[in-house]
């Protein structure tokens, strides 16, 4: 596989033309607040576009691809499943956490519980953040890199990769990742669409061709409960509990949100953000299940995007798909970067130094989103050594963040439900999560990963109100207890009308979906 120097060429003025712009997001802008919130001024196609921009990324571009290719396109239930809890979380959440006007979700946990919770979840998070995003989005790209660059090693690759996203991170904050987001949704679209009427041309634009060329069971959403996919039992289970961790209290996604200027362009920017979701399915997955028959004796599901690019796809289109990648991949780790530097600012530092000057905070958080590069572009190489991507990235979030959207939840519908309740059931929850894992990987009992995120959910909830009921009133808040105020739901401010449309529109989508490739 080599890359001719047309590609080499666009690619290289994508790079300059990122740099450029996430330099120019500076301006002289030195503050905390414009470094992790870029001012709390995003508007609605900024959120929008760098909601899905962060997402786009390594478990998708690539990941996406190799799954379909692998086990078909179940995988893309994660996708339309997205826009669904996009919509339940600006109608039923999203007021409420604008109103709190936090800078991160832990901080939205403690005002609701308190510092104990909050401590847990960043640190929690910030784990993940540096062995589970960064550095699956750095994998994705030193695969591809060393795949069309035999000669430089995956680690070099990946620090590469890392060091130059965190340089423009550092420099603009969270207004240059929305910025350059924007610019990247773009060429991904862009180079994914080539990519698939690349593919579909293969077959001469016939779907009748392809149902005889490709595997019926490659080709359903809907798969039996053994499916090795996404089984039905999944569907229903886990992937509801993931998209609602995700979409409404993953740090690096809902800082987005939280940077909006006012809640209406939260909300509009959470609606683009839920009908480009819908874009994978026929973009990023369907192609994977078409090179079945195209690219029939691949050694890993990973190399199915990049083998496609190469055989199929002329010079220059090339470089512009391979520049698709490598915006997917910066984005969702300028993202989580941005989010990372966030987190141990504003729930390390500044509790433990309060009179901190903005400038001073802003400068650590710069330092801290090199070390954090540096740290995921060191560990991702090691990602090869799993069964692939996909399974990588899911299954550590089934068995880490499933405790967490449950205590969520239980937060906003039981005012009465306290904080050491809270901190004891997520700690519970987790060593309940442990022995699940010790007995998936001993083999005493085998539970498909896409299952496992609602089971943990539900042990979570069950654990939660017994822990509840144990410690009594004693852990309740008072009536007016600011816990209490805090997810009351009357006078908040009533969505508009075009959010209301958007919603239904992006459901009719989900459901024609649906009802193609059921």
């Amino acid at each position: 596989m080599a890359l001719q120097r047309l590609d080499l060429v666009v690619i290289a003025l994508y790079f300059a033309l990122t740099a450029v712009i996430g330099l120019w997001a500076t301006r002289g802008r030195a503050t905390s607040v414009e470094l992790f919130l870029a001012g709390r001024s995003l508007g609605p196609v900024a959120v929008g576009f760098s909601l899905f921009s962060s997402n786009m990324s390594s478990d998708t571009l690539l990941g996406l691809p190799g799954a379909a290719y692998r086990n078909g396109i179940s995988v893309a239930n994660y996708e339309w499943m997205a826009s669904v809890l996009l919509v339940v979380s600006t109608f039923c959440f999203l007021p409420v956490m604008m109103r709190s006007r936090v800078t991160t979700i832990p901080e939205f946990m403690q005002r609701r519980f308190d510092s104990r919770l909050r401590k847990y979840l960043s640190a929690m998070t910030l784990v993940l953040v540096l062995v589970l995003d960064t550095a699956g989005a750095l994998y994705a790209g030193s695969l591809v890199v060393h795949t069309f660059l035999p000669q430089v090693a995956l680690r070099d690759a990946s620090l590469g990769i890392a060091l130059f996203t965190a340089v423009y991170t550092a420099a603009g904050g969270l207004r240059a990742v929305a910025y350059t987001d924007v610019m990247q949704t773009v060429v991904l679209l862009l180079g994914s669409a080539v990519l698939a009427l690349v593919v579909f041309a293969r077959f001469d634009y016939s779907w009748a061709r392809v149902l005889q060329q490709v595997p019926d069971a490659h080709l359903h959403l809907i798969r039996p409960a053994d499916d090795p996919g996404v089984p039905w039992v999944g569907l229903l289970t886990g992937l509801p509990v993931a998209a609602l961790y995700y979409w409404t209290l993953n740090q690096h996604i809902v800082q987005r949100v939280l940077a909006a200027r006012d809640l209406d362009a939260a909300a509009r920017g959470a609606m683009i953000a839920g009908g480009l979701k819908l874009l994978p399915l026929l973009l990023m997955t369907l192609p994977g299940a078409l090179a079945i028959p195209l690219l029939p004796r691949l050694d890993h599901a990973d190399q199915v995007w990049p083998s496609l690019v190469v055989r199929l796809v002329p010079p220059g289109l090339a470089g512009l798909i391979l520049a698709g990648l490598l915006a997917a991949l910066m984005s969702t780790c300028s993202a989580t970067l941005n989010s990372a530097a966030t987190l141990l600012a504003a729930d390390f530092l500044r509790p433990a130094w309060p009179t901190l000057s903005p400038r001073r905070m802003a400068w650590f958080g710069r330092i801290a989103t090199l070390a954090i590069a540096l740290g995921a572009g060191l560990w991702a190489p090691m990602i090869r050594h799993f069964e692939g991507l996909w399974p990588y990235v899911q299954e550590v979030l089934a068995y880490v963040i499933a405790p967490v959207p449950a205590l969520f939840v239980l937060g906003m519908v039981l005012p009465g439900f306290g904080p050491r309740a809270a901190l004891r059931a997520l700690l519970s929850a987790h060593a309940a999560s442990a022995l699940l894992l010790l007995a998936r990987v001993s083999g005493v009992l085998v539970i498909h990963y896409a299952i496992v995120g609602g089971v943990v959910f539900a042990i979570t909830v069950l654990l939660a109100l017994g822990w509840m009921l144990r410690l009594g009133p004693a852990d309740r808040p008072a009536p007016g207890d600011p816990r209490r105020l805090l997810v009351r739901r009357d006078r908040l401010p009533r969505l508009p009308p075009d959010v209301r449309v958007a919603a239904a529109a992006v459901l009719l989508g989900v459901v024609a979906l649906l009802l193609a490739f059921a």
